[in-house]
């Protein structure tokens, strides 16, 4: 059997081949292109974020479908590393904790968050949403970060009552490095954002109306346990590197993406 090196080497050699990758290969210089082909996305779609998650997992979006603008990151590489730190440090716990989420809304590129915005659906302006849903665009100040809009079907069969998106707002906010949640009416579905300089604020659209915490504010430290009795007991070996990570780490991401 080969060394690491080597197999990774004849993984970029074939991807160069394929046009998927732009650089120098000799020094590692290597930059993944925009995905302009059925066959390059298909193959940015298997780029593995973490455990559970592909990159394909966060692409649909009901404005590219009705608005036939393709919903494909410009920096593909700024993607990939903001997307596995939003799916290792917060997807991948909280479905470990409560059984599978379901993604409601992810990635956006900058055209299709543009026509969101523009045609009313919900969108916050491109420059509110770099380093949110936009993931490959870093944001005013330099920072990288990720947003998913999930849902916890766990938790919403469970708790229906009004105001009961608490309880899984304060769950997040004591055991996980979130940096903004806003939660919604429907399925107490939520905004979750992971970001390099994470936050730490908490608003909503359902009642309490407006910011549940943020620094600053008397709620915002110490524990919020008797919030979310009931829920699952925070475990910390839900959130070991084993437990978000592909089994195999780096190299198998690597020829996830050279597959087939």
């Amino acid at each position: 059997m080969g060394s690491v090196a080597g197999v990774k080497d004849a993984v970029l050699q074939i991807l160069q081949k394929c046009g998927e990758l732009r650089g120098d290969h000799s020094e590692r210089n290597i930059r993944m292109r925009k995905p302009m082909s059925v066959e390059t996305l298909e193959n940015f779609g298997r780029v593995r974020l973490s455990k559970s998650f592909f990159m394909r997992d966060f692409l649909y979006s009901d404005i590219s479908q009705i608005h036939g603008i393709p919903n494909v990151p410009d920096d593909p590489d700024l993607a990939i590393e903001a997307g596995k730190r939003l799916c290792q440090e917060l997807l991948e716990p909280i479905q470990n904790h409560f059984g599978r989420i379901a993604i409601r809304s992810a990635y956006r590129s900058q055209m299709v968050n543009e026509e969101g915005n523009k045609k009313g659906h919900n969108c916050a302006s491109n420059e509110a949403n770099y380093a949110a849903h936009i993931w490959d665009k870093r944001d005013s100040d330099g920072g990288m970060g990720a947003t998913a809009c999930i849902v916890v079907p766990w938790f919403h069969d469970r708790y229906q009552q009004p105001g009961d998106w608490q309880k899984l707002a304060w769950w997040i906010h004591d055991h996980l490095p979130y940096s903004t949640m806003y939660f919604f009416p429907k399925l107490w579905a939520v905004n979750l954002q992971w970001h390099e300089r994470p936050e730490r604020r908490i608003d909503s659209y359902p009642s309490p109306k407006g910011c549940l915490t943020k620094p600053g504010l008397k709620n915002h430290e110490g524990s919020h346990a008797h919030e979310y009795v009931g829920l699952p007991a925070f475990d910390p070996s839900l959130c070991t590197p084993e437990a978000v990570r592909p089994y195999g780490g780096a190299d198998a991401e690597t020829g996830d993406v050279a597959e087939e």
